[in-house]
């Protein structure tokens, strides 16, 4: 349920909620942005005709740096495919429930091609700065596919555990050398017998919004405020597991194990062709 501009506002940012207008002309568009929220609980029912297509659409409208277009996207539909998914990402029951789960590619192979084809080097592909081209490219794109679920009624939510396994999740969708998953979208209507997935609140804007030059804060009471508070009391009443944010951040972070097979990525992304140099 899309709640208005002021209401957002107020939910992301409690008590350091900006006082914001905008016109009338805006006010969909904005307040669709400020009511995102993640879904987990969907309904198993296919998504009508010509969605998947409307979705690429808007995900091909994104910026992509210099039109080189270095992402591809790989749509899921089988039950039995996504079960195997699931598995990989870490037993997550919504990318079964849902109809469809996008797989969003770094994917520099099609420019390796393109070279080959015309009897050309690219040698730009094996350095760090075409991998992060890619990747930037593949979130843009999968954004504004969210973008265009959410205005279409669906819901939807972003899947980084496809990097657990990379190359078992390389291995399902048949990927080439120059392809690499980066992360995974779920998307379908939302069940309305779940509890209504709820806006989440986020760290004032002065913690993330610096004028001209980076500010540090002088401690980090001032930086954070809050928030733990704030977010805590969003988990009461969602009946969520109490985690302070601050606590939470660190122990995501604390050591290799905590990121759950992300640590050997590096190896990854160069075995499949992606270079980091």
């Amino acid at each position: 349920m899309s709640v208005p501009l002021p209401e957002s506002l107020s939910i992301r940012y409690g008590t350091h909620a900006p006082n914001l207008q905008a016109p009338d002309a805006a006010l969909p568009v904005l307040e669709q942005i400020l009511n995102h929220r993640s879904v987990r609980h969907f309904l198993p029912d296919a998504l009508p005709e010509g969605t998947l297509e409307m979705l690429v659409a808007a995900a091909q409208s994104a910026a992509t740096s210099s039109n080189l277009q270095a992402w591809s996207v790989v749509a899921v539909e089988a039950p039995e495919r996504r079960a195997q998914l699931a598995e990989l990402v870490g037993q997550q029951k919504h990318v079964r429930q849902a109809p469809l789960f996008l797989a969003w590619l770094a994917d520099v192979s099609r420019i390796e091609r393109l070279a080959q084809y015309q009897q050309q080097r690219a040698e730009g592909v094996q350095y760090l700065d075409t991998t992060l081209l890619a990747v930037i490219d593949a979130a843009l794109a999968a954004q504004n596919a969210v973008l265009a679920a959410e205005a279409l009624g669906l819901g939807t939510v972003y899947i980084g555990g496809l990097r657990n396994q990379p190359e078992a999740v390389a291995e399902l969708l048949g990927t080439p050398a120059g392809v690499f998953p980066i992360f995974g979208l779920v998307v379908g209507r939302p069940d309305p017998a779940a509890r209504p997935a709820a806006i989440k609140p986020r760290l004032a804007q002065s913690a993330v919004l610096h004028r001209e030059r980076y500010q540090v804060a002088q401690n980090l009471e001032d930086e954070i405020g809050d928030f733990d508070q704030r977010l805590g009391a969003f988990q009461a009443e969602q009946g969520m597991p109490a985690s302070a944010w601050s606590q939470q951040v660190v122990t995501r972070l604390r050591d290799a194990a905590a990121l759950h097979g992300r640590d050997q990525l590096s190896q990854s992304l160069q075995r499949a062709g992606l270079s980091l140099r």
